[in-house]
C-alpha cells in the first residue's frame, strides 16, 4: 500500500479519486471558497483532509483540485482582487510537482472569515511534522537511551533483542522494535545507526534462505529507496513468530493506516458534523477516468514556468519528453563525455 493522493496535483479530477482513501479523514470543510487564480467569479466548496486540499466548483461538473500537502512548498496571505469580493486577502499556496510549480490561490468569500488561512497552514504543518508516520528513515533520532520515541498514537507491540541486520556481509547485532506503525532496528554499539521502516511503505514481508541462513526480509516501496532488509535471529521459532506478528499488524494497519497528522482546534469551535460530511455523499463531480494532468494545469503554473522554459518538450531521438534546453546546448553536446571540434 503506497499513498498517492498527498504525492499529487491534480486537476478536473474523476470523483472516484477524490473519495476518502483509508485513514484519510475531513479535517474541515468550507463552503464559498472562490479559487480566484484558476476559476474566479465561481463559488465552490473547500475540504481539507489530513493528505491534501480538496477544491471543486458548484456550477460545473468535473472542474476540480487535488492538492497534496506532500507537494506544497509554502502556505501564506496574499492581496488579490477578487472577482466576486473585490480587494481582500487570500490564500497562497505554491506546490511542485513533477518538476514544474504551480500556485493557487483561494479567497473566502464569506465576509470576516479566514478560517481557510488557519486551517490550510495549521494541517500542513501538522503534516510535515509527521512524516516518521508515512516516510522510511536512516539513521534518524528515534531511539533515545535505547528506548524507542514513541509517537503519538503509536503502541510497542514486541521488543526484541538479539536481531541481526545483515546490510552489510559481517551483520550487525541490534533490537528489533514492532508497534502498531512502523518496524524500528537499532545497533546495540550504535543506536544512531538505525532504520524506522513505516508499514505504509513496505510491499512484502516474507522469510526466505540466504547465505546466513533463514531470514526476515522486509522490502520497501521505490517511492522510499526500494530498500530489501534482512534480519536473523538465532532462534528459528522466533523468527517465524515475528514474522506472522509483522504480517498481522501490516494487515491490520492497511485496514485502518495511521498517517498521525493531528490538528487541534484552539481558538475557534471545530466545523459540525454536517459540515464535515463525507465526500462519498456529495454529487458526483466527474464520472469520466483521467489518467493524466488536463491542460488546465497552465493555467496555475508559476510565472517562471509560464515562460515555457520548464515546460517538457518531447525529443523523438531520446523517446522521452525532458525540459527545453539552455540557449547554447544541444542533445548531441549533453551526451559527449569528451567535447568534440566541430
Amino acid at each position: 500500500m503506497v499513498l498517492f493522493v498527498d504525492n499529487e496535483v491534480r486537476f478536473d479530477v474523476p470523483y472516484s479519486y477524490m473519495k476518502l482513501r483509508p485513514g484519510e479523514k475531513i479535517i474541515d470543510r468550507l463552503d464559498s471558497i472562490e479559487d480566484t487564480k484558476g476559476n474566479g467569479g465561481d463559488i465552490g466548496n473547500m475540504f481539507i483532509t489530513n493528505l491534501r486540499i480538496l477544491w471543486y466548483l458548484l456550477s460545473a461538473t468535473g472542474v476540480s483540485l487535488s492538492i497534496g500537502f506532500n507537494c506544497v512548498v509554502s502556505t501564506s496571505t496574499t492581496l488579490v482582487n477578487s472577482h466576486l469580493k473585490g480587494k481582500t486577502e487570500a490564500l497562497h499556496i505554491l506546490t511542485s510537482y513533477k518538476n514544474s510549480k504551480f500556485e493557487f490561490i483561494f479567497t473566502n468569500l464569506i465576509p470576516g472569515n479566514y478560517r481557510h488561512f488557519t486551517s490550510v497552514m495549521g494541517v500542513h504543518k501538522a503534516y510535515v511534522l509527521s512524516k516518521l508516520y508515512r516516510e522510511l528513515k536512516l539513521r534518524g533520532s528515534v531511539v533515545q537511551n535505547k528506548q524507542l520515541k514513541i509517537l503519538p498514537s503509536e503502541q510497542i507491540y514486541s521488543n526484541t533483542a538479539g536481531v541481526w541486520n545483515l546490510s552489510s556481509d559481517q551483520g550487525n547485532l541490534g533490537t528489533l522494535i514492532i508497534t502498531n506503525i512502523r518496524i524500528v532496528w537499532f545497533a546495540d554499539i550504535n543506536e544512531a545507526f538505525n532504520i524506522s521502516l513505516p508499514y505504509l511503505q513496505i510491499t512484502s514481508v516474507k522469510i526466505q534462505e540466504s547465505k546466513f541462513g533463514l531470514t526476515l526480509v522486509l522490502t520497501s516501496h521505490e517511492s522510499s529507496g526500494g530498500y530489501v532488509l534482512g534480519f536473523k535471529l538465532d532462534s528459528v521459532d522466533k523468527l517465524q513468530s515475528i514474522h506472522k506478528e509483522i504480517n498481522t499488524l501490516y494487515q491490520v494497519y492497511l485496514n485502518n493506516p495511521i498517517y498521525g497528522v493531528h490538528y487541534i482546534w484552539t481558538k475557534k469551535t471545530p466545523p459540525s458534523q454536517n459540515e464535515t460530511k463525507p465526500i462519498d455523499d456529495l454529487q458526483e463531480l466527474a464520472t469520466d477516468e483521467r489518467n493524466e494532468i488536463s491542460n488546465t494545469f497552465t493555467i496555475y503554473m508559476t510565472e517562471s514556468n509560464k515562460n515555457g522554459q520548464n515546460l517538457p518538450k518531447y525529443y523523438p531521438q531520446l523517446g522521452l519528453s525532458v525540459e527545453n534546453l539552455k540557449d547554447g546546448f544541444t542533445l548531441k553536446k549533453l551526451w559527449e563525455v569528451i567535447p568534440q571540434n566541430n
